[in-house]
């Protein structure tokens, strides 16, 4: 039996982590939540907000699912300075959200994202460098956002009409720990990628050999390397290039955080102030899909939402409806999506034989 080669093994890992029967496991435990929550809540009369739907909240809705999009699609070949063709980059970030979507939250898309860059012709070296500039600005927008929502926010933050005390204060303290690790983080990457990348490695490597966390040793040099390649590969771009690359990043973001307030506000009445108060929820909700060990937070996602959100919607059904819509044009959508261009870009990258494997893998 011939012997796979380093490159086609790693193709077949990355073939594998996309391939599109991993979207029927999400979908299942999604769907069955969702399923479950209606059929505990539902109340006949309970979705009469649906016959006053406003549409401009709606058209506002999708112009922002769409703007986060082409912010994303932006980013990537501004950041990988116009090596990405428009059509390459929109690949990469339909590929980018679906791999999210059908893998752990923890793990996420960024496991995949540097191959993906690869597979279109970026050094690998430069390639991981790009996703950490993406990953350390994400970082930063969370560390920047999060003194302002809780400036304007305050205690209401929390979901205190759905939890008792204990949870609250639980809460409280998963929210507070998530900001410090977040913080650390995007410190520590900036620090290696602006100024000494040697010193964080070196860190990184002392403080995983203590004992007890000794074993992630490997993966904590693994990650120093990284960091040293990023920096030599972006410490020399110039202002203008991180300017445009921040503005990208909160650009995306925040239109990301604006959905649930843009849906909301097309079924039920909400001030301003509950408007932006539902923005600032996004960022304690992020905290329990942070921790999620399901594909995409599939399940998690859809059990969490009614404690963040259902102060705003009013009835169990009703917020049960917004949790299936929220996910369908933020979740499902993208799971579509990915089953579209798969192929396409399998087609391009592999060639067409390839192809009828992938999707009946």
């Amino acid at each position: 039996m011939p012997q796979l080669t380093t490159t086609q093994t790693e193709d077949q890992q990355l073939l594998d982590k996309l391939r599109p029967s991993r979207i029927i496991l999400p979908v299942l435990i999604g769907l069955g939540v969702v399923g479950f929550m209606f059929w505990r809540s539902y109340q006949p009369g309970d979705l009469a907000p649906l016959a006053d739907a406003k549409p401009v909240w709606l058209l506002v809705m999708l112009v922002v699912l769409v703007a986060r999009d082409a912010g994303y699609v932006y980013r990537i070949r501004y950041l990988t300075q116009k090596v990405l063709s428009w059509r390459a980059a929109l690949d990469v970030i339909m590929l980018w959200e679906f791999s999210s979507c059908v893998l752990p939250s923890a793990v996420g898309g960024t496991a995949v994202a540097p191959v993906l860059l690869h597979k279109e012709g970026i050094p690998l070296g430069k390639s991981v460098a790009y996703i950490m500039a993406t990953a350390m600005l994400d970082n930063l927008y969370y560390v920047l956002a999060v003194p302002l929502v809780v400036l304007i926010g305050g205690d209401a933050l929390y979901p205190h009409e759905a939890l008792q005390g204990g949870l609250v204060a639980t809460l409280r303290v998963g929210f507070i720990l998530s900001y410090v690790f977040v913080t650390v983080y995007a410190l520590l990457m900036m620090y290696a990628i602006f100024i000494n990348p040697q010193a964080v490695k070196r860190l990184l490597v002392r403080l995983f050999s203590v004992r007890g966390i000794r074993r992630f040793r490997s993966k904590a040099y693994k990650m120093g390397n990284e960091m040293v390649l990023a920096s030599a590969e972006l410490r020399g771009n110039g202002l203008a290039y991180w300017l445009r690359a921040c503005l990208s990043t909160a650009f995306v973001w925040t239109a990301r955080y604006l959905v649930i307030g843009c849906l909301i506000a097309a079924f039920i009445d909400v001030t301003w102030p509950e408007f932006w108060l539902i923005f600032g929820r996004n960022l304690t909700y992020k905290v329990i899909l942070l921790i999620a060990i399901t594909p995409g937070g599939a399940g998690i996602a859809e059990g969490a939402f009614p404690t963040f959100f259902g102060k705003f919607i009013g009835t169990p059904t009703m917020t049960n409806f917004m949790v299936l819509l929220y996910r369908v044009v933020t979740y499902y959508l993208y799971l579509v999506l990915g089953a579209v261009f798969l192929p396409r870009w399998v087609a391009r990258i592999f060639g067409k034989r390839k192809v009828e494997e992938v999707m009946h893998s």
